[in-house]
């Protein structure tokens, strides 16, 4: 019985698994990895930036208020 167990048994590959993914480790270079981080920054919807939108001036009247006035005596007749 204690063979069974030691058989079905479960292996812990943690040490293993570690000591592998540790010996080949590869940094990029930092400016390869600002270049991917650059290219995927902002294709979402939500990472744009808002748009700026000019904000109009308030467009003036191009009559006077003497124009108002002479309009207002030959329209309405008043002096």
């Amino acid at each position: 019985a204690p063979e069974e167990y030691h058989k079905k048994k479960p292996v812990n590959h943690l040490r293993e698994n570690l000591k592998y993914m540790l010996k080949g480790r590869l940094v990029a270079d930092k400016a390869i990895t600002e270049q991917v981080l650059a290219q995927n920054r902002g294709r979402k919807s939500k990472d744009q930036p808002p748009e700026k939108t000019e904000k109009k001036k308030p467009e003036g009247t191009v009559f006077t208020e003497e124009d108002f006035r002479k309009f207002e005596r030959e329209y309405f007749g008043v002096p």
